[in-house]
């Protein structure tokens, strides 16, 4: 609970309550003008709350997130016949992690050559030293 309370907290929750506070403004605000005449605003003074509602939850839910215990972080209790570790998760989803980064470049003394990208990088260098000419100039 006493995390609830930190200063990134006060401000979530001050925002949540500023946020509910003005889409109910403007949904009523929107009513007093649908009763003066204009039909369009009953379309607004009914989705204004919705917003409202909208924000309670998505604050309800960010409440609920923080006060659940930490997840296990997924080490090794030492009980290698226990089987595989679980794997690192929040709730019921699992963490994000970094992805690997993987090289690209092929190994050394590897040259893969396909002749249509041979091909089309002689088209397009054909068409770079012949800034006038049209694709269908082309002599190849």
């Amino acid at each position: 609970m006493k995390r609830l309370w930190t200063p990134a907290w006060i401000a979530r929750h001050v925002a949540m309550v500023v946020l509910v506070v003005g889409f109910l403004g403007l949904g009523w605000w929107q009513i007093s003008r649908a009763t003066a005449g204009n039909s369009l605003s009953w379309g607004y003074a009914v989705e204004w709350p919705i917003f409202a509602g909208f924000v309670v939850y998505v604050w309800w839910r960010e409440v609920r997130l923080a006060r659940r215990p930490p997840a296990e972080t997924g080490e090794p209790s030492g009980d290698a016949a226990a089987g595989p570790t679980p794997a690192v998760t929040t709730g019921s989803r699992p963490a994000v992690r970094r992805p690997v980064r993987v090289s690209r470049v092929p190994a050394a003394g590897v040259v893969a050559e396909d002749a249509d990208l041979v091909a089309y990088n002689r088209y397009l260098s054909w068409l770079n030293a012949n800034p006038g000419a049209r694709p269908g100039d082309y002599p190849g």
